[in-house]
């Protein structure tokens, strides 16, 4: 192998004259040039953008992904230039596993119905969320990634050349004032014939110390100059990442909005209304396209009352007023406690027996149960019906 052995030697004198260079400034023997202020703190901004970038990187990560060993898959997919596989989202695979249970244990009993529905809500609910992880990587962590990757290895490179300037142009102050030194104390010596030939050295040797000086200082003021454009540019980084959280939002709230739609149409079907909803009779959907998260917020509907929801001429219905029909009432063992949402339905207790039966028009999802002297709406898929 052809070595350049010249440039070998000035590349090892180069960096032995910097690592002593350093060293003394360390143990306070040796000078050390300060950049301004105004530098100093771009610096301190730079590094603080840094390390704040990686942390919320790293903790989006896990919010998107929670599984570790998932996130060093797709880290090695990456590095390998591969395509990550598809991965079926938790909410996906529950709906799998109920689906597969409602088969197994009856699609037309209470229990299966109820799986199969929530199944199908779970399914929506995991399509929600691949959506949102793919939106959000894509507009959030992707900038994140590029400028750590990029942008900051460029300013990293810089720096470390800067300091390297920094190191020659202090070493080369150093030598001068040597020089200087030695200069002037041999000009205190008498001017004999033998001490000419040292003078002349001493004068030349501070001449080229003087002209080595003026290359360090000009060599690191361009590259003081280059380093403090870089690091201005963390102000457009700034901006470029706020624009990347606002999209991070918008995505958030879409995903939230969806999943709210999806449990509301479910507690619709299973006929479960919790008492703290509240609102108007006919909900809207919330918006789904790229608005504002302010304006999202505003327009979500609230889950609609019991009251609300009641079938056509239920809702002035009185049940303490209704006689129970002459036939077609029936004994019914309770499956699962109920806590009663308000006060026209009847909470119930696993295992006792209610006496149960049904008015026209009401819900088939809903019949009227009977304790006693008390009365009040049951959800079927708590009843098992006797004979």
């Amino acid at each position: 192998m052809d070595f350049n052995m010249k440039k070998l030697a000035s590349d090892a004198g180069i960096f032995f004259t910097r690592a002593v260079q350093f060293t003394e400034e360390k143990f306070g023997q040796a000078e050390k040039t300060e950049l301004d202020a105004h530098f100093e703190s771009l610096l301190a901004r730079a590094d603080s953008t840094k390390n704040w970038t990686e942390k919320i990187l790293r903790q989006t990560e896990v919010l998107l992904q929670p599984n570790p060993s998932a996130r060093v898959e797709e880290f090695l997919y990456e590095k390998l230039d591969r395509k990550v596989p598809s991965r079926v989202t938790n909410g996906e695979l529950l709906a799998q596993y109920m689906a597969e249970a409602a088969s197994e244990l009856g699609p037309t009993t209470p229990y299966g119905k109820t799986l199969i529905k929530v199944a199908e809500a779970e399914k929506h609910l995991g399509a929600a969320e691949r959506d949102f992880i793919h939106t959000a990587s894509i507009n959030f962590l992707t900038p994140l990634r590029n400028f750590l990757e990029g942008d900051w290895k460029t300013i990293s490179k810089e720096r470390r050349l800067l300091q390297n300037r920094r190191l020659d142009l202090d070493a080369s102050k150093a030598r001068l004032k040597k020089a200087k030194a030695a200069e002037a104390k041999a000009t205190t010596v008498p001017d004999f014939q033998e001490t000419r030939p040292r003078n002349y050295i001493l004068s030349a040797s501070a001449s080229a110390a003087e002209q080595e000086l003026r290359v360090a200082q000009t060599e690191f003021d361009r590259q003081a100059e280059v380093t403090r454009l870089l690091l201005e540019g963390i102000s457009s980084t700034h901006v470029n990442h706020l624009r990347c959280l606002h999209e991070f939002i918008e995505s958030q709230t879409t995903y939230y909005a969806q999943c709210y739609r999806h449990m509301l149409d479910l507690q619709k079907q299973l006929g479960r209304f919790p008492g703290t909803f509240v609102g108007t009779a006919e909900p809207a959907s919330p918006p789904l396209s790229s608005t504002s998260p302010t304006t999202t917020a505003a327009t979500m509907p609230m889950g609609p009352s019991v009251a609300d929801l009641a079938p056509p001429g239920e809702a002035a219905l009185r049940l303490e007023e209704v006689a129970p029909p002459a036939s077609g009432t029936r004994k019914a063992r309770v499956l699962y406690d109920y806590e009663a949402a308000d006060s026209s339905e009847l909470a119930l207790l696993a295992d006792e027996l209610i006496t149960v039966y049904s008015l026209p028009g009401m819900d088939p999802d809903w019949l009227i149960g009977e304790r006693g002297n008390k009365k009040g709406k049951v959800p079927v898929t708590y009843l098992e019906l006797l004979s």
